[in-house]
């Protein structure tokens, strides 16, 4: 294994996650040789879709954005076939809820928020503001500026404490997996800004769909499944069992719980847990395909699935999709929850629970928006941790890394050069990892 010229000549992948395969796209089509190794039984990572009882379930509640710029920039979107969400969502209080849409969007609901006393007419205004701004600024602008929690950065706007607690908390509770709003606001404008742009929504035949579009731009037989990376070594990697992958490079495109524990000196963020429950239910709960949000706490968000995707089941029935933070959770209080927003769950059947724990990384402030890929010549590491946490960014994450191979070995092909000494003057050094590569996310 790695032992022809061919093989040790070839750049190591280690992980076949979106930033992975991202990565490995790049470096294919500027005419590297690319190994992928994958410790799972499939593509993807944090993002794949399971086919249960004849419906798609995709590992815990992910969300496609066709704004994205990368993923435009490097998908066929149109192949995806993204079935839309509504443009908006219903904020569900103890007893009472509310709807808020994209007044551009949906203009017959444009005053539905106000008239739902979310907030005050001040508060409406200060939100358009920020969206203004938002689409308005490029993204080097947007990235700029003092970095702060996004609560203080929604109250510095003029955000009355009503407004942020009735609506942005729990909407950004199942976006940003925190109630807090602990994380950067540099990264919450960012993300503002792809939600007023794009089309929210999932490919019909699941999230799984996004990551093998890359996968299936490569090469057959470049990637390997079922193959555990254990430690980092000069010129190539070991696998569990002993075997030694030889390469002329190695990008670890782990999660960053493993790529800490195969790179000494990588800084491993804080990850936030989320567990997603999917249900069954005899006939759709809510005939459209809107999110719904929590502002008790019991849930973070639910959604039927199949109001926007009805490939999602197998035989008619409706998909119920709910998310609640953390890992320690209860189905039965997640149906009693779900009986109060949605008037009964009388047949319903629980198909599966997906516990994430490390869903997404933590990004509090001051986050740093591009962290180093290049840990120097030979060696580099890409995933959302090193840019922002999302799909966005795990891509982005892969592009960098690949120019960074590519300024290093193919100069003339690098395209996207690392800033000079952005990634530089840091030692870090391959050590031993114990575990297997934990799958991806959101």
């Amino acid at each position: 294994m790695g032992s022809s010229r061919s093989a040790r000549e070839a750049v190591i992948v280690v992980g076949a996650g979106m930033a992975g395969l991202a990565c490995a796209v790049r470096l294919h089509e500027a005419g590297m040789a690319v190994r992928v190794l994958e410790a799972a039984d499939g593509v993807g990572g944090r993002v794949r879709t399971d086919v249960v009882g004849g419906f798609r379930l995709d590992r815990g509640y992910q969300v496609f954005n066709t704004a994205y710029p990368e993923a435009r920039r490097v998908l066929d979107i149109d192949a995806l076939d993204v079935r839309p969400f509504a443009s908006g969502l219903i904020v569900q209080g103890s007893s009472a809820r509310a709807r808020l849409m994209l007044p551009w969007r949906h203009p017959r609901h444009a005053l539905s928020g106000l008239l739902a006393g979310l907030g005050t007419p001040r508060d409406y205004a200060v939100l358009a503001a920020i969206t203004a701004r938002d689409l308005a600024w490029p993204g080097s602008r947007l990235r700029g500026g003092v970095d702060r929690r996004t609560d203080e950065e929604l109250r510095a706007w003029g955000m009355s404490p009503k407004m942020i607690d009735c609506l942005m908390r729990p909407f950004l509770a199942g976006v940003l997996l925190e109630r807090g709003l602990e994380t950067s606001g540099r990264v919450f404008h960012l993300l503002w800004r792809s939600f007023a742009r794009g089309t929210i929504g999932v490919p019909a035949l699941g999230m799984g769909q996004v990551p093998r579009q890359l996968a299936d731009r490569l090469p057959p037989g470049t990637v390997t499944l079922g193959a555990r990376v254990v430690e980092v070594v000069d010129g190539g990697v070991r696998l569990a069992g002993g075997a030694t992958v030889e390469g002329r490079a190695v990008v670890v495109a782990a999660d960053p719980v493993s790529a800490g524990g195969l790179l000494s000196g990588i800084e491993v963020p804080v990850m936030r847990a989320v567990t997603t429950f999917y249900h069954a239910a005899p006939r759709s709960p809510l005939r459209e395909p809107i999110q719904v949000v929590d502002v008790t706490g019991a849930i973070t968000d639910t959604l039927v699935v199949t109001e926007a995707a009805p490939e999602y089941s197998g035989d008619g029935r409706a998909l119920v999709s709910t998310s609640v933070l953390g890992l320690d959770v209860d189905e039965r209080r997640v149906r009693r929850r779900l009986g109060e927003i949605y008037g009964g769950t009388s047949g319903w059947e629980h198909l599966a629970t997906y516990p994430i724990a490390a869903a997404l990384p933590a990004m509090a402030p001051p986050y740093p928006l591009r962290k180093p890929v290049r840990l120097r010549a030979g060696l580099y590491v890409c995933g959302d941790h090193r840019d922002t946490g999302s799909l966005q960014g795990a891509l982005v994450s892969g592009r960098r890394a690949a120019a960074a191979v590519l300024a290093d070995f193919v100069p003339r092909l690098a395209g996207d050069r690392p800033s000079p000494g952005a990634d530089h003057g840091r030692d870090l050094r391959p050590r031993a990892a114990h575990g297997r590569l934990m799958p991806r996310d959101r």
